[in-house]
């Protein structure tokens, strides 16, 4: 499995991007697609996770009503639209994919992630 993360760069404060997450390598019907970030001297958190065959989704508390992550089946890419972006959202963003059944939770740990794509910077400017 090979995840391309894309879409990051520098944005003020109150204005939006989207990362892309184009996935190859396998079949995703039975993952669980998160994008986590980091920011400088932080651990890598979690942000939005989807379960690709049922579209279900879960996020982190702070980026709750701003951040919505999707997927594009026919693509395969997964998207995570970001709006009202803050200074504290300045991280680099990584996607990831875990194989997740519909008989557990989406998971958000960063140890339950099996395949990682390389990191795309977000800078919010105040």
């Amino acid at each position: 499995v090979q995840l391309q993360a894309s879409g990051g760069g520098l944005v003020q404060a109150g204005g939006s991007l989207r990362l892309s997450c184009a996935a190859s390598g396998g079949t995703f019907s039975s993952y669980a697609m998160g994008w986590f970030r980091q920011a400088l001297g932080k651990e890598r958190e979690f942000v939005a996770a989807i379960r690709w065959s049922s579209g279900t989704t879960r996020y982190q508390d702070p980026v709750k009503g701003r951040f919505t992550i999707s997927r594009d089946s026919t693509k395969n890419t997964v998207y995570l639209q970001m709006n009202s972006l803050k200074p504290e959202d300045t991280a680099v963003y990584y996607c990831a994919a875990t194989r997740a059944p519909l008989y557990i939770p989406i998971p958000t740990g960063t140890s339950r992630y099996d395949y990682w794509g390389q990191g795309t910077l977000v800078t919010v400017s105040s």
